[in-house]
């Protein structure tokens, strides 16, 4: 189906117009097929993130900073998902011996189990691009790239 046909909108005021509701309109459908795996695992999306940030660190622990810096959703509140982290035993708060100012956060035991059991999120991923090829996955990961103005030269 068509974006126009999903929206009921027949026309745009130009082509950067619709792409960006096109982009806008499939984020939200991206998030509707991936959020139900969230649902019994008492995590969101963006906790889920986090979690995975940390596990990252392979055990060395990292500031709120770096976590701000890497989350995929910029928008959200970092210093609030951190807490519900940490409340649910998830991840642990420590004050930075070498900054005293600092906070060092890392994934608590209990954490890095649920991640193990949300692991199959990534591939119940995979389902979502069903309808692309591999070559047109790539041509779709240069263009976002492309557009975010971060593409790399090549040689």
């Amino acid at each position: 189906m068509s974006l126009e046909d999903d929206i009921q909108q027949r026309s745009f005021r130009n082509i950067q117009h619709k792409s960006t509701v096109n982009l806008l309109y499939t984020i939200s459908w991206l998030n509707s097929q991936i959020s139900p795996y969230f649902k019994n695992s008492g995590i969101t999306s963006q906790q889920f993130n986090v979690l995975r940030i940390l596990r990252g660190q392979n055990g060395k622990p990292c500031s709120l900073k770096v976590i701000k810096e890497r989350m995929l959703d910029r928008m959200s509140d970092a210093s609030r998902i951190v807490d519900k982290l940490v409340a649910k035993g998830l991840v642990s708060r420590a004050t930075s011996d070498e900054d005293r100012r600092s906070v060092d956060l890392t994934i608590s035991e209990k954490g890095l189990d649920l991640l193990k059991k949300l692991d199959f999120v990534d591939d119940a991923g995979v389902e979502v691009f069903k309808n692309l090829n591999e070559a047109e996955l790539q041509s779709l990961n240069e263009l976002l790239d492309k557009l975010r103005g971060s593409t790399k030269r090549k040689g």
